[in-house]
Parts: structure tokens; sequence; C-alpha cells
């Protein structure tokens, strides 16, 4: 038996590969990465699990989903349900594709209101084309018998009924399989955050055709708008680097001649000069001891460098 699991490196998901392997059911990890979740968390429990780890890189397909989900957000900006079912029907494709006999994940009934209540559950079974072969060990005894529970090649009676935001089980089950380390509950998504979802919400509104790098930048820095164009601050020496990483061709880098201090990009599809000044001013203000001049000169680099003096100020 083989089985293809959605490992995101959770508790919930370490304990739901120890019940299979308890059956001696051959598991293979997978985990998405994607604008706004990587796969740290999933490599590292893999590392302790000695277990090998597929990293599948959705980012533009998930991205172009979150503009416009079909089944709307959460709370935030977060397309919980639409976002499970796209990874559970590519999943499903792998598995047909690489004669896997079933797929499964650590998805618990009742542990996320939105994304795992029973019908959603049912929906995302059905809609990804996989009725009867996907399996939630921790809650399987809860929920509709798999194909393979039916046949007998899985013990339903060595699987669980553990149900709602509860971490009794989990934890009795940690000290069975003899998990040294595992993360405390919290979510990885950057879509639940609120004020992420608040820039994202911004972006999407002003820059529709976005893609990743822009995305990225939310996650950089200190941000401003002036009309379509954006301007992004870095805040420390690591900030700044990787606000040269994510530089396109067209966007205008500033920095102070003279003084330390941080790395402003400046981005739009037509920047006006006055825009790239009023930029440069805000730049300057962040450098401590550029703030205290009178006028300060800036270096601006779009197709060539040029030398603009400015007054510090704050937007």
């Amino acid at each position: 038996m083989r089985c293809l699991f959605l490992f995101s490196g959770g508790l919930d998901s370490m304990l739901g590969v120890k019940l299979l392997q308890e059956q001696d059911i051959e598991v293979d990890l997978l985990v998405f990465e994607g604008c706004f979740f990587g796969s740290g968390p999933a490599e590292v429990a893999a590392k302790e699990f000695e277990m090998k780890l597929r990293v599948y890189d959705f980012s533009e397909e998930h991205l172009k989903m979150t503009k416009n989900p079909p089944r709307g957000y959460g709370k935030n900006m977060n397309p919980c349900i639409d976002c499970h079912l796209m990874m559970i029907t590519i999943a499903g494709e792998i598995m047909k594709d690489e004669g896997y006999d079933f797929v499964a994940t650590g998805e618990v009934l009742g542990e996320r209101p939105m994304s795992q209540n029973r019908q959603m559950l049912d929906f995302i079974e059905r809609k990804s084309g996989l009725t009867g072969r996907l399996l939630r060990p921790l809650s399987a005894k809860l929920m509709e018998p798999t194909e393979l529970e039916l046949s007998g090649d899985i013990d339903r009676e060595k699987l669980e009924d553990i149900e709602g935001r509860g971490r009794t089980r989990q934890l009795e089950l940690v000290k069975k399989f003899g998990i040294k380390e595992f993360p405390t509950p919290a979510g990885g998504c950057s879509l639940t955050d609120p004020g992420f979802s608040k820039k994202l919400r911004e972006l999407f509104a002003k820059k529709p055709d976005c893609g990743k790098l822009d995305v990225e930048l939310l996650k950089v820095g200190r941000q401003f708008w002036f009309g379509d164009n954006k301007l992004i601050v870095g805040r420390d020496h690591d900030e700044n680097e990787k606000v040269k990483e994510l530089k396109k061709e067209k966007d205008c880098l500033i920095k102070i001649k003279n003084f330390p201090g941080p790395l402003g990009l400046l981005r739009g599809e037509s920047i006006d000069p006055s825009v790239i000044k009023k930029s440069a001013e805000i730049v300057a203000w962040y450098s401590t001891k550029a703030r205290k001049e009178n006028e300060v000169e800036m270096q601006t680099l779009v197709d060539k460098e040029e030398i603009i003096s400015v007054k510090p100020k704050g937007k």
C-alpha cells in the first residue's frame, strides 16, 4: 500500500504519518510552497522522521486563485476552502499518475471552522475527484470509510476519532510514538494575518495583474503608495539586501549618497520625477544621521545613476 501524504510539518500531519506507518503503509511526503507560505516546517519535521519530502511550488496558480477565490475568503484574505481543494486536487493527480493507492492529510474534523467542518471535508473529497481515496487518519472513524477501509487494506480500528481544537489526544499520541519535537499550533500562512491581508488587498486593488515579486515586496520594509507607484524602504541591512534581490528592471533604487541608511525601491509602470523626489525625501528621513541635515544628496538608479538633493521629510 502506497500513500501520498500532504505534509505541513505540524503536529497533526506528523501524527497522521505515524498512524499509517503503524499499519506498514508506505508513506511519501508532499508539501506545497506558495507566495504566502513555505516548506520550512515540513522540511524540519521530515528530517526528524528521516523521510524524503517532495516540495511542489504552485505560487503562480495559487496567487491567481487568491485574487478571486470561487468560495470566498475567511476572516482575512485566506481562501482556505479553495486552497485546500487546489492542493488535494493536485495531490490526486500525482496519485493517479504515479500509482499511489490513496491520498492522506493531517486534517482534524472541526479544528478549523471554515475548511475542516464535515460539509467542507466531504465537499473537497468529492470536488477533488478523490471520493473513497482521501483519508484523514486523525478523524477517520468520524467520517465515511474510504474504499481501502471497506476492503480491509487499512484497519479502521487503528485510526482515530479526534474532533475539535483540543490537543489532549494528540499529546497522548506524541508519547505513544515517541515524537521528541513538534511545533506549537500556529498559522503558517500570511493570508491569515490582518496586517498582511490589508496590504495585499490594497495591492490587488491597485495592481490586479501583480505577480509573485510584488507579493514578496509586501513582506519587506515600510510601504508607501503614490497613486500606482509604490515605495518600499528597508528597515535594516537584511531588508536592504532583500530589496535589491526583488528589484525589477524598471524599478528605481534610492539610497543616501554620503550617509549609511535605508535602501528604497520605487516600483511603477511610469514613475514621474516628482515621485522619485518625494520618495528620496522619505528614504532620507529614515536615516537618523541624514534626518539632521537640511539637505542630503541621494543616489537614484533606473537606467542610469543620477544624484538629486532633497530635504529629509516623512510622508
